[in-house]
């Protein structure tokens, strides 16, 4: 029987990441996925292969409507089959890379689908036939799958979840997509830009919940004039596919008939068949599984991480925790500070925040001051003649201490790294108003949002 120090159920971000670290740290390390390609749904069927989709799309659309400074372009038409080559392409890079990777911190992957035995033995269920592991450490972070929706019937054809939407074989005439959160837009935007109708159905009164309200009602806005056809507080009741069409119902109107139907309302830990009950560990109301401070179960020797513990679902939230709860294992120590751990939605323009929103200072009493600065008095976005959005920090009243950061924005999704690291290192608003920031940059609506907080902006 194969022997680890740590065996990882999972090789998603957060799996693979912390494989690597705690091989890196001198244990005997073996990883456990059920899917032949290494990285999880963020590599195989999420974040990349959408950027992929969601950066060309950008630049076809752009080429379409004469939207090239300076140039002028003839017909062009779209190559979908070539669109979907490139993305797939990127997809196998990065796969590809995490192979690589673990061949070089020999970490010993194992193809099949592992189930907690004892809280030291882990059997796996591959093509190659069944067998058991003995460990000192499991850890848990099998990831997520998409939210299930009552009344909507998935035949992962017509209607089906993102992991469709990512690869339609030809662009809908009508597109339906249930949810207007961060999936949702971002599938939305990509084939809205290659040319179909799509309509938005959010459940909430507006899109992007649990975003700073600001930010959400600008981004609608954008939305909106780009040709997504938004309807926010509606409730969907069924959605079928009949007869080559998808069928969606909801209350108050009449059902809309669409090519594709994109369910996309979130989702939820992705526990089937871990074997928790083997070892007496059960989920929470919400599907995920209890842990400390340091990642450890109500079983010593079981640790779980990302999408399968509480906290946003974010890939880099994984990654960090996968980080953090292997350093615990061999130093003792590991740390996570959930404040300073970003958010991007990657449409145009792309929405990033950071730390608390202005809704949820208020909920909390918190005495805060805020600056805003628009990208259209910014120098390199008029040259970029991407001027949409603006910048916003929240500090403390009383300390300055920055509390969060809000972006909608051209690159908003790079720009907000300098405002994770500022709060994470404590800095007042003062601290980045007073930094110098190239010139003429982006990232200067950042300085002019710090100083608007602090004292007062210069250009503006």
């Amino acid at each position: 029987m194969p022997r680890h120090q740590l065996v990882v159920i999972g090789a998603g971000p957060g799996g693979y990441v912390a494989a690597i670290k705690a091989a890196q740290l001198g244990l005997d390390v073996a990883c456990v996925e059920k899917e032949q390609a290494l990285g999880g749904t963020c590599l195989r069927v999420g974040c990349i292969p959408s950027k992929a989709l969601l950066e060309a799309s950008e630049k076809i659309h752009a080429a379409q409507h004469n939207q090239i400074i300076g140039a002028k372009i003839g017909q062009v038409e779209l190559d979908l089959a070539a669109l979907m080559a490139h993305k797939d392409k990127v997809v196998k890079a990065n796969t590809g890379g995490v192979e690589y990777l673990f061949k070089k911190n020999k970490v010993t992957r194992y193809l099949g689908h592992g189930t907690i035995l004892t809280p030291n033995k882990v059997r796996v269920e591959g093509p190659e036939g069944v067998q058991e592991l003995e460990t000192e450490r499991i850890l848990i972070a099998t990831g997520s799958k998409p939210a299930p929706l009552k009344g909507v019937e998935l035949d992962y054809e017509i209607v089906g979840t993102s992991d469709q939407a990512i690869a339609y074989p030809h662009v809908p005439e009508h597109l339906v997509v249930i949810g207007g959160g961060v999936i949702g837009l971002e599938l939305g935007s990509v084939w809205n830009r290659l040319g179909a109708k799509v309509t938005v159905l959010e459940y909430l009164p507006h899109i992007l919940g649990g975003m700073d309200g600001e930010v959400a009602r600008a981004a609608e806005k954008i939305f909106r004039k780009q040709g997504l056809e938004i309807r926010t507080g509606v409730r969907v009741t069924a959605a079928y596919a009949k007869d080559g069409k998808g069928v969606v119902e909801y209350e108050g109107g009449e059902p809309l008939v669409a090519d594709r139907v994109l369910l996309a309302t979130g989702r939820i830990p992705n526990t089937d068949g871990l074997g928790l009950e083997n070892v007496g560990l059960s989920t929470d109301e919400r599907g995920r599984i209890p842990v400390n401070a340091h990642y450890q179960t109500a079983v010593p020797s079981i640790f779980a991480i990302g999408d399968v513990i509480a906290g946003p679902m974010l890939a880099h939230k994984a990654e960090e925790e996968g980080y953090a709860a292997v350093e615990y294992m061999v130093t003792g120590y590991g740390h996570v500070d959930y404040n300073s751990i970003p958010n991007v939605v990657y449409t145009h323009p792309e929405i990033a925040s950071v730390g608390k929103s202005e809704e949820e200072l208020k909920a909390a009493g918190v005495p805060y001051k805020k600056g805003s600065f628009p990208f259209s008095a910014n120098g390199r976005a008029r040259a970029m003649n991407d001027t949409d959005g603006f910048a916003k920090i929240l500090a403390h009243a009383e300390t300055d201490r920055i509390l969060g950061v809000h972006i909608i924005g051209p690159r908003a999704g790079d720009l907000i790294a300098e405002a994770a690291v500022a709060m994470a290192f404590h800095a007042s608003a003062e601290d980045l108003a007073r930094a110098s920031h190239a010139h003429p940059t982006l990232a200067e609506v950042l300085k002019e949002a710090a100083l608007a907080t602090w004292d007062k902006p210069l250009h503006i």
